[in-house]
């Protein structure tokens, strides 16, 4: 029991305690959430009229583009019917590989980095694919919504909180898809753990990290007058976030039953990014925006984390650092691919089941057993055609035949317009968070009050839901 002489000490260390908690509450940035506009519905599982076959408009036919047109040419029911790119050349190459693929040629737009408004107000076209630098994402993916076109962009579609609610603001007003085109949500290991994790194998998903670790020293040069080093140089934050946010996303239901809260973030200082254009260029650019070293934490509002990592300047390996860490199991893609599973779960049901350790990977032939039961119908599906037809060893090609087959049939998209906004927010918030000291910042809600219209992500099917 408090002697009566300790009351009045305690009472003040509790309401400090509360004063405390509510300024630390209080410290959490937020940003203004623009109110929807009259007229206007949410695109929460949005479903098209059906497409029995995709007219497509490739614009950016640098780096990109061609894949692209390549992999289209391998869907029966798509067709490349435009071309467009600011340099003609590229535009015959393009063309070089439809007819090598026994296609029909395209319409050939070309000559100006606005030459894309007069293919996006082509009538015969139902889909425009962007693959130009990052931009132009915004400019030509409202203008094809203007003009009635449904929008497929690479990533990462915008990088400002204006750009984001004017694409969602479009998108909503003009009721066409806007899908962003994230191809690691399509790789084997990540479709195949999704598919585990929506059948329980790791109890309930925690915790999930990802990443984008790649050195483009060797790279720069080859961007388009150098815009992706200078777009380093000029914005903080994540820049690149989506090939790790993207899946991780998806396993943790975001706005499909839960929601992003909450964000932090925090660079290192620069240094390799300045080093490499002194030594190329002679000039050491000041000042260089980009942290070396980006990490993003974030909190759900049913109490999961995430944390994203970007990392294009230092020497270290290719990595997504892909993780899940569930109540009953582990997964792990980069460096190593592997599986861990609580003995109480369902490694109880595996041979030697007694010789199994939460603490290490299964073994090899297990772990190879697992992946193929538990591959994903998409992959079943497509899978041996993917490897064939190629990109990024065949994710590409799935995430196209996905995004073709959704728009045949009617379906929602995998990838939805809320799904880029919150992946792509990683970049803006983060930076305001590290401009504000690694301060809190709130995630808006994108959907505006539609977050729960929809439980759990699910690939659409034309007969059934999966």
């Amino acid at each position: 029991m408090f002697k009566p002489s300790f009351l009045p000490a305690l009472a003040l260390a509790l309401l400090a305690s509360c004063a405390g908690a509510q300024q630390e509450q209080s410290r959490v940035i937020k940003t203004d959430v623009p109110e929807r506009p009259a007229g206007q519905e949410d695109m929460v599982a949005f479903a098209a009229e059906p497409i029995d076959t995709v007219r497509v408009g490739i614009v950016g036919l640098g780096m990109r583009g061609p894949g692209a047109v390549d992999r289209m040419s391998h869907i029966p029911t798509a067709k490349v019917v435009a071309l467009c790119d600011i340099e003609p050349s590229r535009v015959a190459k393009s063309q070089a590989i439809l007819e090598k693929n026994g296609a029909a040629p395209a319409k050939e737009y070309s000559g100006s980095d606005t030459a894309y408004m007069a293919m996006v107000k082509d009538p015969d076209i139902d889909l425009i694919y962007v693959c130009t630098d990052w931009q132009h994402h915004v400019p030509i993916s409202l203008a094809a919504m203007e003009n009635g076109k449904h929008v497929a962009c690479e990533v990462p579609a915008a990088h400002s909180l204006e750009d984001i609610w004017a694409l969602i603001n479009t998108s909503e007003r003009t009721r066409k898809h806007m899908m962003m085109l994230e191809n690691c949500c399509y790789d084997d290991f990540e479709l195949t753990a999704l598919n585990m994790a929506q059948q329980g194998v790791f109890g309930e998903v925690l915790h999930t990290e990802g990443a984008y670790i790649h050195n483009l020293s060797d790279f720069w040069n080859e961007y388009y007058n150098n815009w992706r080093r200078e777009f380093n140089e000029t914005h903080a934050g994540d820049i690149y976030a989506t090939h790790g946010m993207g899946p991780a996303a998806q396993l943790l239901d975001l706005h499909r039953g839960d929601n992003l809260a909450t964000l932090v973030a925090m660079d290192t200082k620069s240094v390799s990014g300045p080093d490499f254009v002194e030594k190329t260029t002679g000039t050491r650019p000041e000042p260089w925006k980009n942290g070396d070293h980006t990490m993003t934490m974030l909190k759900t509002e049913n109490g999961k984390t995430i944390q994203i990592q970007h990392d294009v300047v230092n020497p270290r390996p290719y990595s997504r650092m892909y993780q899940i860490t569930g109540s009953k199991g582990f997964a792990n893609k980069y460096m190593k691919n592997g599986i861990v599973l609580d003995k109480d779960g369902l490694a109880s049901e595996m041979p030697d089941h007694e010789n199994l350790s939460s603490h290490g990977f299964l073994p090899q032939e297990q772990y190879e057993e697992l992946m193929e039961k538990y591959k994903h119908p998409i992959l079943k599906e497509i899978g041996e055609k993917a490897k064939e037809v190629g990109g990024h060893g065949g994710m590409d090609f799935v995430m196209d035949y996905r995004l073709i087959y959704c728009l045949n049939n009617g379906l929602p998209l995998d990838i939805d317009v809320y799904d880029m906004a919150e992946w792509c927010s990683l970049a803006p918030l983060g930076a305001i968070s590290i401009e504000n000291g690694s301060a809190p910042v709130e995630v808006p809600d994108f959907t505006r009050g539609a977050s729960n219209k929809v439980k759990g992500f699910r690939h659409a099917y034309a007969d059934k839901a999966e």
